[in-house]
């Protein structure tokens, strides 16, 4: 048996450091941009479902998504804070305290999930209100928001094991958790919600029971060996400087889910002048702009455990030609759904709510978005490189930009000029802003790899 555990680990280190970086990245990022893919999907789906319900129900989907990303913002914490000490830790071939940092951050994450659950029920209300919600959206949101929050624990944990998952360089087993996950959600939305008339009631469980099953056909990956990490309670690390290694690690991914949460909230605040039609607009747009998004961030995940895993292991021209790799890959495939948003704008807003004011909204806005989607690539895969080789003060900085520096002080400042115009925009010029500071940092950190050929 520990024969065949040994083999199993060279396979994998052989795999993760020999295979041609081209093909090793396109091996990885298939299965993470497909279930990337479907997660998305599954929250655009709820979109459509819900905005058949009516403008105001179509604005709590903006509003929950904020909580949702307040969640993803600690699973992601972990799981990337995890996931790049145990990829470089195989890469030096030290998997004890690999299962080490696994247990610790998969624990952690499912108690603060657990946290904010039982702390967002208790203040439901002014929870949804914190969160953007009108009074008019309130009702739709507290339906749909507490259910997400009884699933938050799993929410959370089920980010550590993907992308434990995916730092290992088995991401075709996480492909399988999350795509279940999100056909099963995309299956129940109608049946609850109308089948059952259980209206945004519906939406939520639907999403909830979704995230549970999901959970727990990742964490069946770990249970039956199928992984180099091992979880369970006694592997988790005794040493506070370990835990506290995993949180500076995984912050810029903090950073960048909770300043994307933060950033909705404001955005549904400024928006919430123009009335429910511009929550919903932009709601949808978002929706929209993360599912073109997600192909970008699905060749940058498949390139981290790449980056990571070369990086410990000392092959650094593998990190320097797979980020040249990914950048050009995302290009292409961003530019490619950028197009045909920018060509059918009006009809894609058209296909979720059929307002007037919705779509003439939601469509400048997403012409923008789609523009600025050709800005995406390069600014992702820099903060995901800096992040997976260690770098964290810099990958904290970049993840701080698109969401947070950039972004915040836009959406405050233009529509105080612009109006509405100022709404629509911010976020596409925040985009651009943040390639132009990305691109000097990124190329000068790749130059200052030692040469390995």
């Amino acid at each position: 048996m520990e024969t065949m555990e040994i083999e199993k680990q060279q396979g994998q280190y052989r795999k993760m450091t020999e295979t041609p970086v081209s093909r090793l990245i396109i091996m990885l990022g298939i299965p993470t941009i497909i279930s990337m893919l479907i997660t998305n999907i599954y929250n655009m789906a709820d979109t459509y479902f819900v905005s058949r319900l009516g403008t105001s129900a179509s604005g709590a989907t903006g509003v929950v998504f904020g909580l949702m990303a307040i969640l993803q913002a600690f699973g992601f914490m972990f799981g990337h804070g995890a996931g790049s000490i145990i990829s470089r830790r195989l890469g030096k071939r030290d998997y004890e305290s690999a299962s080490r940092f696994a247990s610790t951050s998969f624990f952690l994450a499912f108690g603060v999930g657990c946290a904010i659950g039982m702390l967002g029920i208790l203040f439901l209300t002014p929870f949804m209100r914190v969160l953007g919600s009108t009074e008019t959206i309130l009702p739709y949101a507290k339906e749909y928001g507490f259910f997400i929050l009884l699933a938050g624990p799993f929410m959370a944990g089920s980010c550590v094991l993907n992308n434990i998952l995916r730092y290992e360089g088995r991401a075709a087993y996480a492909m399988v958790g999350l795509t279940l996950g999100g056909v099963l959600n995309m299956i129940g939305d109608p049946i609850l919600m109308f089948g059952f008339k259980m209206g945004t009631t519906g939406a939520g469980l639907s999403t909830a029971l979704s995230q549970i099953i999901s959970f727990l056909v990742l964490l069946s990956m770990f249970l039956s060996g199928k992984t180099n990490c091992k979880l369970s309670i006694r592997w988790m690390t005794k040493d506070i400087r370990e835990v506290g290694t995993i949180i500076v690690t995984g912050f810029p991914s903090m950073i960048r889910q909770g300043l994307g949460s933060i950033s909705i909230m404001i955005l549904n605040g400024q928006a919430a002048v123009y009335g429910d039609a511009a929550i919903a607009a932009m709601s949808i747009v978002n929706r929209i702009i993360m599912f073109v998004f997600s192909v970008g961030l699905g060749m940058g995940q498949g390139f981290q455990p790449v980056a990571a895993f070369n990086y410990g292991a000392g092959k650094y021209s593998r990190v320097r030609k797979g980020f040249w790799f990914t950048v050009g890959a995302g290009e292409v495939l961003l530019g490619v759904l950028a197009s045909a948003g920018l060509l059918l704008s009006g009809r894609i807003i058209g296909v979720f709510r059929d307002d007037p004011a919705v779509i003439e909204i939601g469509t400048l806005a997403l012409r923008w978005q789609c523009v600025a989607c050709f800005f995406l690539p390069l600014s992702v895969c820099g903060n995901m490189m800096f992040q997976s080789v260690g770098k964290s003060g810099m990958a904290t900085f970049l993840s701080a930009l698109r969401s947070g520096v950039c972004f915040i002080p836009l959406i405050l400042i233009l529509p105080r000029i612009f109006g509405l115009t100022g709404i629509q925009t911010a976020q596409a010029i925040a985009d651009v802003i943040a390639f132009f500071i990305t691109l000097p940092l990124t190329a000068r950190f790749l130059k200052s790899l030692p040469r390995t050929d």
